[in-house]
Parts: C-alpha cells; sequence; structure tokens
C-alpha cells in the first residue's frame, strides 16, 4: 500500500518582480483573489487532497505570510467582543487548517536551492511541491489527480498540459514521452527546462507541481548550477528520470493561471469571482453590461 502523502513543499522566497512597486512589501503570494490572498487558495487544495503539514520555504520581506497563517488574539477577541463570533471562527479556521513551518531561503539560488531547505522536513517521505503563484480551477484538483497517481504507482510523478504557443516554450519545462501506461499518464524519458521552441522534445510542458520523493535530494545536493548560475529543480527531476522511473500526468482539463503575471492574475480573478455563490450571478451581470 501506498505511503500517503502527508506534507507539501511551497517556495515562496521569490521577489515578485513583476508586481513591482506592491510587492515591495507584500509577498506576491498575498495578492488578493476576490476576498482571500492567492497562498490561501493553494492551502486549502492542498488540504482538501490530504496535505497535514505546509512547508513555506520563505525569505526577506515575507513575513506577512506567517502572520496570516497565525493567531491573532487581539483580532479575535475584538471580534467576540463585538458579537462577530462567525467572522472570528472564520480567521481562526485559516490558522488552523494544517501544521505550517517556515524555512528561511537566504539567498535566491533557485528552484532546487529552494526545495533543498526542506531536506531535514521531509524524512523517508514522499511530499507534493507546488509554485506560491500558480492557480488551477477544474475538478479533480491538480493535487488529487497528483495525489491518486502517485498513490496507483508509487513513484515521482509531474503533472503536464500542452502549451503550445511559441512564447511557452521559454517559460517551461517540456518532457520527452516514454510509454504510456494509462490515460493521460507517460513515463518521462526526459525534462528540459525552457528548451525554446526548436528544442522542446513536444508539447506537454511541466509546471512546479510534483510528486517527489527524498531520491530527489542526493542529485540536489550534487547538482552543478545550470542556466543563470541557479540551481533548477528541472535538472534534477531530469536527471532522477535517467535513474528510474518518473511519470507525468496530463492535466488538460485545468486552467491555469500563472498569477506572477499581471494579464493572467486578473484572469484567475474574474474565474473565481464568477464561480463564487454569493457574488457570481451578480458579477457576471456586471461583466455583460460592459462596452468592450
Amino acid at each position: 500500500m501506498a505511503q500517503k502523502i502527508k506534507k507539501i513543499v511551497i517556495p515562496v522566497a521569490g521577489y515578485g518582480t513583476r508586481f513591482l512597486p506592491f510587492t515591495k512589501s507584500i509577498p506576491k503570494e498575498m495578492l488578493p483573489i476576490v476576498d482571500q490572498p492567492l497562498i490561501q487558495y493553494i492551502v486549502e487544495e492542498a488540504v482538501a487532497a490530504g496535505i497535514e503539514e505546509v512547508i513555506l520555504i520563505t525569505g526577506y520581506s515575507k513575513r506577512a505570510i506567517e502572520d496570516y497563517f497565525d493567531y491573532n488574539l487581539e483580532l479575535e477577541y475584538l471580534l467576540e467582543h463585538k458579537g462577530k463570533a462567525e467572522q472570528k471562527k472564520q480567521i481562526r479556521d485559516i490558522s488552523d487548517i494544517a501544521k505550517f513551518i517556515y524555512v528561511r531561503q537566504k539567498e535566491q539560488l533557485g528552484t532546487g536551492h529552494a526545495l533543498l531547505q526542506a531536506k531535514e522536513l521531509i524524512n523517508n517521505e514522499p511530499f507534493m511541491v507546488v509554485a506560491g503563484d500558480d492557480l488551477y480551477f477544474g475538478s479533480p484538483t491538480k493535487l488529487q489527480l497528483m495525489r491518486d497517481t502517485y498513490e496507483k504507482y508509487e513513484v515521482p510523478v509531474l503533472l503536464t498540459m500542452d502549451r503550445s504557443k511559441p512564447e511557452h516554450f521559454d517559460r517551461h519545462g517540456y518532457i520527452k514521452p516514454g510509454k504510456t501506461l494509462a490515460k493521460g499518464i507517460v513515463e518521462v524519458q526526459e525534462l528540459i527546462e525552457k528548451p525554446g521552441q526548436a528544442l522542446a522534445p513536444s508539447t506537454q510542458a511541466s509546471f512546479i507541481c510534483h510528486v517527489l520523493t527524498p531520491d530527489i535530494f542526493p542529485i540536489l545536493e550534487s547538482l552543478a548550477p545550470g542556466k543563470g548560475g541557479e540551481i533548477w529543480l528541472a535538472d534534477a527531476i531530469n536527471q532522477l528520470a535517467h535513474e528510474q522511473q518518473v511519470l507525468a500526468v496530463a492535466g488538460d482539463h485545468l486552467k491555469y493561471f500563472d498569477c506572477g503575471n499581471k494579464l493572467e492574475y486578473l484572469k484567475a480573478v474574474v474565474e473565481f469571482a464568477l464561480n463564487r455563490e454569493d457574488i457570481g450571478s451578480s458579477f457576471r451581470e456586471y461583466l455583460k453590461g460592459l462596452t468592450l
């Protein structure tokens, strides 16, 4: 029986320069999607997929994330005093949703280096790793899909989606698919980070959404810096795929939003607002009335 995945690593140490000046003092992961921050959607999805422990790889100026998931006893007292029990429960539930662990990445040396900061917390367990500024919309969720695939095959799993526009090939890693195991599930022969369209081995892009095992850490520790002098997680996964079976599961039923990108962030706000029970229908009518 496959070992249950109980831990997730979320790197959130990046500076978020595409959202300056907002991100000068507020982390991009705290950008609001309607009425809750981006990072909360990611954590809630993880918990719904069975995650119990959330490991956040933080950096300078990321204190707001820690404060958000911490208790605020003064605010809770104020809400209770004013008879706002439901609001008090709402903010307490955010803190109690999972166990949170924060690890500082003192230098920005790449995605692989960020993951290495969590090595001592993983022990000998499978774990998930996802980006802190990506949102996906669809059912089953990306993490439910990843969990189910891992529990069936018990090997590392990558999420892929078809991304074939010319500009995509300079943004994502791309897999070279091998043997098909089931519908939407293939072996990964190779993973190339940002290959460019001419060198891409397929149109199946890999995002920072993986189920990994501790086998990845010795590879990361011995890995030479790659593009830009950084340690890329994709390079380590590529090496892992040459040493053991690594699978890719297609998530083409999902809508993907890179919320580190201004336009994609705005799209995410609109999509999530439209799917809200409380404001969705009114917001849809408002959009219909716009002159575009």
